[in-house]
């Protein structure tokens, strides 16, 4: 029977070519596994969970920071078949039990760091029957905090036979149910297959010429698509080296560049920009790193020059969502400067429509005419997990081919390149007219005092809605609010009319801001100031 290529085919193909290659660095516990060994651990943990009772197709959670237990669980659950669920470490009760039960887990494996939770929510999980717990480091097989419902990891994971599972998996078995970290709300199981995280895997490899040779630091959320798909696997895919940091820190994370000779990352656009301020700061050997990679945003002009200056000269970033993979387009190192601002072009294997928002897959709009963004391509999602109706309005065909509907507007220009202009829920209406928050928030960073700006639409009784502004930075209202008038850049009914002052904005694990809580006033604002009109 033809099984196609699955996860675990991927480790298991780079053990058989660098067997003795080092594979995971986890500083926390001074591990350093070579692709043999960790494998060997990989089979041991899939086989310890199968002397629990997991089977192919039974869903397994984890509530874990960045750590080398993560990495061992994704492909122990890849081995047996069983699905991956990762969830944000940060998720309190009640969302823990949202997710556990909807995804149906019959596994969760949590630290001390989310006890609190997993215990909160534990008296209303209906299908788990088991618990790993991940010891303090330094206390790995012998943790006397172990909770008496749960199996210590280690003790578990030295337990387990190194063979391999002899279980068939098929590349179009679910490998994984992750769950969108919510731009708009309730979270949704994003259902994808083996066979869509090889290609895109495969693609990541081509586009960053991800090599053997690479060292590759994880700092971003592991729970989180962008760490995982787009970096983690596509480095244990082509032999390279991961070292996992359990929380992101500029200053550690420039510690580890140094150490390790870290040549390839990830981060988030704001993350950048806080790596590369504290760089300038301090005179860590960052010499080793040749690439990095960004996604969420695209990155400003200013925060790639600090970039360049102080980090490395040679960028790449992906544009996309859960479910697709998640990345659907790429801008090359070579289109920074030249098509700075843009999300790039298709992907390998992808192809890119935009059209008016909802409309069949054919109802393109003109060149540069803004519409909503449809992306197609091997690595889409199967389903939303349980929920057919926002399956069938996200996924729709024609041609003989899927389009996944992203519910981001935005436009190409004359060379194809895609220009994303925001989400389609953002779009403020202010006295009948369009705007989109996103071009706001760019004349807004283009100001030396601001750090980070998010722009909404807050309701207004003469216009509909006003243009709001919450920023992040020492700059006041009416410094920003004469920069604004000054400026040739934006039409005054686009000016923001009130500006809130707050320490962070809300963000998802991707970096992206959740403007859902600013419009729902959950954020408190430190100091509020209304501009003129």
């Amino acid at each position: 029977m033809r099984t196609g290529t699955t996860i675990a085919d991927t480790l298991e193909q780079t053990v058989d070519r660098y067997p003795d290659r080092e594979a995971v660095v986890y500083p926390r516990r001074d591990q350093r596994w070579t692709y043999r060994e960790f494998d060997e651990r990989v089979n041991r943990l899939a086989n310890a969970l199968a002397d629990l009772g997991v089977e192919k197709g039974d869903r397994v959670s984890t509530m874990l920071h960045n750590g080398s237990e993560m990495v061992l669980t994704v492909y122990a659950c890849a081995k047996l078949g069983a699905v991956f669920n990762p969830l944000n470490y940060r998720l309190p009760a009640g969302e823990v039990e949202f997710i556990v039960n909807d995804a149906g887990a019959e596994v969760v494996v949590f630290e001390d760091a989310t006890r609190e939770a997993v215990e909160g929510a534990r008296p209303d999980l209906e299908t788990v029957s088991e618990y790993l717990w991940v010891p303090a480091p330094g206390d790995e097989g012998n943790d006397p905090d172990t909770p008496e419902y749960a199996h210590e990891f280690y003790g578990l994971l030295e337990a387990g036979s190194s063979a391999r599972p002899a279980v068939t998996v098929a590349e179009d078995d679910a490998y994984a149910f992750i769950y969108t970290s919510g731009t708009t709300g309730r979270p949704k199981g994003v259902v994808h297959e083996h066979r869509d995280m090889v290609e895109h895997s495969l693609l990541c490899i081509a586009e960053m010429n991800v090599r053997a040779e690479d060292v590759g630091l994880s700092i971003l959320p592991l729970y989180h698509c962008a760490e995982l798909h787009a970096n983690l696997f596509p480095r244990v895919h082509r032999g390279a080296t991961n070292v996992i940091q359990h929380e992101f820190d500029p200053v550690a994370t420039l510690s580890a560049v140094e150490e390790h000779d870290v040549s390839l990352m990830f981060a988030a656009p704001t993350a950048w920009n806080a790596i590369a301020r504290t760089a300038a700061e301090t005179d860590h050997d960052v010499s080793s790193l040749r690439l990095g990679l960004y996604g969420a945003a695209p990155m400003p002009e200013r925060v790639l020059d600090l970039c360049m200056e102080h980090l490395c000269e040679d960028y790449v970033q992906a544009y996309g969502m859960t479910e697709i993979g998640p990345c659907g387009t790429f801008q090359s190192p070579d289109e920074q400067r030249s098509k700075q601002g843009s999300a790039g072009t298709a992907a390998l294997n992808h192809s890119i429509r935009v059209v008016e928002p909802d409309a069949a897959p054919d109802a393109t709009v003109e060149q540069g005419e803004v519409g909503e963004i449809l992306i197609s391509g091997p690595c889409t999602m199967r389903e939303y997990w349980n929920r057919p109706e926002a399956t069938a309005e996200s996924l729709r065909e024609q041609g003989g081919r899927t389009w996944y509907y992203t519910g981001d507007l935005g436009y190409q220009d004359e060379d194809g390149y895609l220009f994303v202009v925001d989400r389609k829920d953002d779009m403020i209406i202010s006295g009948g007219e369009n705007v989109y928050p996103s071009e706001v928030e760019d004349v807004l960073f283009a100001h030396d005092e601001v750090v980070e700006a998010a722009v909404v639409g807050e309701p207004d009784d003469q216009w509909g809605e006003r243009v709001v502004a919450y920023i992040v930075g020492e700059a006041d209202a009416e410094t920003l609010d004469a920069y604004m008038l000054e400026t040739d850049r934006l039409a005054d009914f686009k000016r923001p009319r009130a500006y809130y002052f707050v320490e962070e904005l809300p963000k998802n694990p991707s970096g992206k801001v959740q403007k859902f809580r600013l419009r729902s006033d959950e954020v408190d604002p430190e100091g509020t100031a209304v501009a003129e009109d």
